[in-house]
């Protein structure tokens, strides 16, 4: 049998996956307001005062929804629809959701179609870290694999097309691997899961990066589509010689074997607290928060980790939010980046560095409500 790091915290991830999101209910304006120079940063004394309709990242979602949960006795009905990034990203432009979460940075156009929207300007913060696994469905090969980009990149193009092809068998000598098709699968919506999943086979593939590329969505060579992380961990669940790419926790609900993935660094490095962590580590940050810690350096980084950040329109009044939903998703956001890196922790995702967590309380700190900051709530 194998050992995870993460294992410890399966338990957990299966209890984040059946946290049901409460009912919306009509938002209205009678909050006490702090003084407008008080901070939200402790949070979890907080109080909320109606309702905040979100959705986008299934890979975030597990943690979303468990902070959800834990502010609903503090009077906060929440709502995550785990549909995908990139319908996250179209929620906040077109105004329906009140924050989207995606895995992936906006774009320069994405953020022009935001302004151009409902959004106007919008906020990025990240909020903690991730592994995507290559998980697969093998009986008999109960320890992990290894794999490095190039192979991985060839099965998902359809070249290497059964489990004990030669290019497979020289990284894992000594496990027999049978002569059975691998079968692909993928994700079918616009996914920052594929995104990462994909920065990491155009690294170490030309073929890869030039060919089907490197975006939320793409044209798939081969392999069979589902929607969301639970779709693609489900069918991989009932799919027998199956290979795909969920993130850690889905991995750890399903009890699925992963494989070890060849870093920059020539090494074969696990998904764990610790390889996911020392990826962020290694992170540059630029002043809008945009960034991606895919195939970051290090002896011990794992190569295929993922960012994930809440979209926020920077005026939330402006964007046609009232000053309770303003006011709400400040302090659901201040939760997060306070209690809620231990909950994630828990849940078997790196909380944020330090150095970047103070930047993304600064960036809620910032935001607005028709020009002015928005006031914590008690």
């Amino acid at each position: 049998m194998r050992t995870r790091t993460f294992a410890a915290f399966g338990a957990s991830a299966v209890l984040a996956m059946g946290v049901a999101a409460c009912g919306s209910d009509d938002n209205t304006d009678s909050t006490t307001t702090a003084a407008s120079g008080s901070t939200a940063a402790e949070s979890s004394t907080a109080s909320f005062s109606g309702s905040i309709t979100a959705g986008g990242s299934t890979f975030a979602k597990p943690v979303y929804d468990t902070w959800g949960s834990k502010l609903k006795d503090k009077g906060l009905t929440f709502n995550f629809a785990g549909t995908g990034s990139g319908a996250g990203i179209a929620g906040v432009t077109d105004g329906t959701l009140d924050f989207g979460g995606t895995d992936s940075a906006m774009d320069d156009e994405e953020l022009a179609a935001a302004k151009k929207g409902k959004a106007g300007d919008v906020v990025h913060v990240p909020t903690f870290f991730g592994a995507v696994t290559a998980a697969y469905n093998l009986k008999g090969v109960e320890t992990g694999l290894k794999l490095d980009g190039e192979t991985l990149a060839n099965i998902f193009l359809g070249k290497v097309k059964t489990w004990n092809d030669p290019s497979i068998a020289s990284q894992n000598e000594g496990v027999e691997l049978p002569d059975e098709k691998i079968t692909v699968v993928h994700r079918s919506d616009e996914s920052g899961t594929t995104k990462a999943f994909l920065s990491y086979l155009g690294a170490y593939s030309k073929e890869w990066e030039e060919g089907p590329g490197v975006d939320k969505s793409v044209k798939w060579p081969t392999g069979t589509g589902a929607k969301g992380n639970d779709g693609v961990a489900a069918q991989i669940k009932q799919t027998a010689g199956s290979i795909g790419y969920v993130e850690q926790a889905y991995a750890l609900q399903n009890d699925f074997t992963y494989a070890s993935l060849k870093n920059k660094e020539g090494n074969y490095v696990e998904p764990t607290l610790e390889s996911v962590s020392a990826a962020g580590d290694s992170a540059e940050v630029p002043e809008d928060l945009r960034f991606s810690i895919g195939d970051a350096p290090g002896a011990q980084t794992y190569p295929d980790a993922s960012a994930t950040f809440i979209v926020v329109p920077k005026d939330l009044c402006k964007a046609g939010k009232s000053e309770t939903v303003a006011k709400d998703v400040k302090n659901f956001l201040m939760y997060g980046l306070t209690t809620g890196q231990e909950e994630a922790k828990q849940l078997a995702y790196a909380p944020l560095p330090e150095s970047i967590l103070a930047k993304s309380k600064a960036a809620v700190e910032a935001l607005e409500c028709n020009g002015s900051p928005i006031a914590a709530t008690r």
